[in-house]
């Protein structure tokens, strides 16, 4: 279903109470890290598939220790596991929330360019028609438009 416009105010002492309560989760996880793209890319991902051969594998090393290899801390790996499963539950819940603001700046964001555009417009047409103070308004607005051309962009070889 293709949404309605909004009509919608966020005062600011509330924006500020949300971006505390975000601060406040930071806060309960003082753990996260921040890779970079190409520590993204090279680890191995777990996803729902592989959830039931970590979980199964971590039951079959604990009743068969002597397979678990010296450089594998069985310990270490069931609290990875398990801080992996709760912040799966908190990675979802946290990405539908993103995408519903995401998705409503987006909205609201292209709501006020075209209704920016349509004063633009109206401006322009009232310039050509010489309506006094429009010329203003137009050179103002029109900067966000100005084109490079290919000589401004590339410096001509001298000959």
């Amino acid at each position: 279903m293709a949404y309605q416009n909004i009509s919608a105010e966020l005062k600011d002492n509330e924006k500020q109470e949300i971006l505390d309560l975000i601060h406040q989760i930071e806060s309960k996880l003082p753990f996260l890290i921040n890779l970079t793209s190409d520590e993204r890319h090279s680890l191995p991902k777990m996803g729902d598939k592989t959830v039931a051969f970590v979980d199964k594998a971590i039951e079959l090393a604990q009743q068969n220790p002597a397979l678990v290899p010296p450089y594998v801390n069985l310990d270490e790996l069931a609290r990875d596991f398990e801080l992996a499963n709760k912040l799966r539950d908190i990675v979802n819940a946290i990405t539908v929330l993103y995408e519903k603001i995401s998705d409503t700046y987006l909205a609201v964001g292209s709501e006020a360019y075209v209704a920016a555009l349509a004063f633009y417009n109206s401006a322009k047409a009232a310039a050509k028609l010489n309506v006094p103070g429009t010329d203003v308004i137009v050179n103002e607005l029109g900067k966000r438009f100005v084109k490079k051309t290919n000589s401004q962009e590339k410096p001509q070889s001298q000959q």
